[in-house]
């Protein structure tokens, strides 16, 4: 039981002894009375007894020699029982002796030394004692040393000296590497799949903790199990002539229904509010290809869709396939429009390449003009580069992408082009509650004209994600009554935000940004407000309300923040 918890429970038991009716008083420096406060009882228990567990509570902090002085009431009326603490000297850690048994690298074993979390010269506290020990155990277990185990602590206390001299020992036991993986709880899929996946704990490697909790988390993403538990089998474990313990990584799974139907609804300051329908199949054809398909009707955009995915290949590249049918009336302009294509994912640590194939048919009636109709096949590649501290909910960090691609008359195209891209995101945090969110965007479509371009191949924005204040994709090239996308796109954005507990918070903003078919009719949109957030299970959720100077006018908008 926790050190906390057991005075606590003292604390009740003395409670129900006999009880004087006078409440109790405290006089002592601030941070002790905030100390003692949860545990102070409404009546006295008796002098000797409480005196007794308040030393007690005071020696978790390292005061070991507090005196107690109870005074009389001031008047017959008080019904208050003063009593005075005077918590005496800090008692300071003099010394620290960490041994560790067993073969390890002098340069881990000075690391160890060095990041002792209770260093001399310290005040001594019995939580950061029992981290500072875990800290150093939990360190041994990450990494070769799955039988590490703490042999024995004890802190000695010189209340007079106000001195703490502490001591540790450790044993490492062997070192271990990964064995051969082997896999519970497959029915339809091979043992083969589970391997394609096997980037980390790789058989001969060291051991490490954060290698199979890599190993868990990259099955635990795919479409073919609902739940995945990677753990070191040390019962099958092998030692070689070397003292080396060798263990099989054994992973066990449990496979996603073969057929799985969805419905839901929503609503987006975009789009507007939405229907759909979807199926999913992670064995198609039973080579353990994932098959998705869809339909989603919304106000201002409707879309069918179908996409194979492929297991990974010797090189961790993912490949698909997919066709879709999309139809859209946004600002004046609709648009209705057929692809097919194929890409292909890399993940190279922080950085995530796409290289992919597409050819689309559109045909888009701008309100006031004539229909256009256009073809294009675009190879193109996107780089995402991404360093955060939670992809789903970042406080720090930095996300850069940069994509390329085009189309040519000799290939297939009705007009050549060359399409440049680039995001910039920046997360600050400023203090525990506060945080600053930057970001940038800069297009260019290089053609002659962009006239038979598609609208995917060219720059509007507005709206949620974009310029907060504007409807969306509002700001663009004006043709007819309609807005359509033009050759340049810039944006930037500013945010910052409070949060007022773990959960809720507010956030200011201004955005800024257009699109346009020509450098010198570039003229920025202003837009800024206020919002809420939200901290969701998915990711922080936020409502903002933009005034767009513009327009004058006010825009609601409300979006599921994930970083791109």
């Amino acid at each position: 039981m926790p050190f906390r918890q057991s005075l606590t429970l003292l604390l009740l038991i003395a409670l129900a002894a006999p009880a004087t009716a006078q409440a109790l008083r405290l006089d002592a420096p601030a941070d002790i009375r905030e100390l003692l406060a949860p545990y102070l009882p409404e009546a006295v228990p008796g002098q000797r007894r409480l005196e007794g567990l308040l030393a007690e509570i005071l020696a978790t902090e390292g005061y070991f020699s507090p005196q107690f002085s109870f005074g009389s009431r001031s008047t017959e009326e008080d019904d208050t029982l003063p009593l005075r603490i005077d918590p005496g000297p800090r008692t300071l850690v003099g010394s620290v002796t960490l041994a560790v048994d067993g073969e390890i690298p002098p340069k881990q074993r000075t690391a160890l030394e060095a990041d002792w979390r209770l260093p001399v010269g310290t005040p001594f506290r019995q939580a950061d004692w029992n981290a500072a020990k875990q800290d150093i155990l939990a360190r041994l277990l990450a990494h070769d040393y799955a039988d590490a185990r703490l042999l024995d602590s004890r802190a000695e206390i010189d209340p007079d000296a106000q001195r703490a001299e502490l001591h540790t020992r450790y044993a490492t036991g062997p070192r271990y590497r990964f064995g051969p993986l082997m896999v519970d709880g497959l029915q339809r899929f091979p043992a083969s799949l589970v391997e394609r996946y096997q980037r980390a704990a790789r058989d001969g490697e060291p051991y490490t903790e954060d290698a199979l909790g890599t190993l868990q988390a990259t099955l635990q993403a795919t479409p073919y199990f609902t739940s995945v538990q990677a753990r070191l089998d040390r019962e099958a474990a092998v030692t070689g002539d070397d003292g080396t313990v060798t263990a099989p990584v054994r992973v066990t799974v449990r496979e996603r229904p073969a057929h799985r139907f969805g419905f839901g609804g929503g609503a987006s300051s975009n789009t507007g509010a939405r229907i759909e329908a979807n199926y999913h199949t992670p064995d198609l054809f039973g080579q353990a290809w994932a098959f998705d398909t869809g339909l989603r009707l919304e106000q201002k955009r409707q879309v069918a869709f179908a996409d194979v995915f492929l297991p990974p290949d010797a090189k961790q590249r993912r490949h698909s396939v997919g066709a879709m049918a999309e139809a859209t009336d946004i600002q004046g302009l609709r648009t209705e429009r057929y692809a097919v294509g194929g890409q292909s994912v890399q993940q190279r640590g922080r950085l995530e390449q796409r290289l992919s194939l597409n050819w689309q048919e559109e045909r888009r009636w701008p309100d006031g003009a004539t229909a256009v109709l256009s073809h294009a096949l675009v190879p193109n590649v996107m780089w995402t580069w991404r360093q955060l501290d939670n992809p789903l909910d970042p406080r720090t960090g930095t996300v850069l992408q940069l994509q390329i691609g085009g189309g040519s008359k000799a290939a297939l195209s009705d007009q050549n082009f060359v399409r440049s891209h680039g995001r910039w995101q920046q997360y600050i945090e400023l203090g525990r509650r506060n945080q600053l969110a930057l970001r940038g965007e800069l297009g260019y479509t290089l053609a002659d004209s962009r006239e038979h371009i598609p609208q995917d191949y060219l720059f509007r924005t507005g709206g949620t994600g974009s310029v907060r204040g504007y409807a969306y994709q509002s700001l663009g090239v004006r043709e007819g009554s309609a807005v359509v996308g033009g050759r340049y796109l810039a944006v930037a954005s500013a945010e910052a935000t409070h949060w007022l507990d773990d959960t809720w918070g507010i956030a200011a903003f201004i955005d800024a940004g257009d699109a346009v078919d020509s450098l010198k009719d570039a003229r920025l949109a202003v837009g800024y407000g206020l919002g809420a957030r939200w901290r969701s299970p998915a990711g922080p959720i936020g409502v903002d309300v933009g005034y767009g100077q513009r327009t004058e006018k006010f825009q609601l908008h409300f979006s599921l923040a994930i970083p791109f």
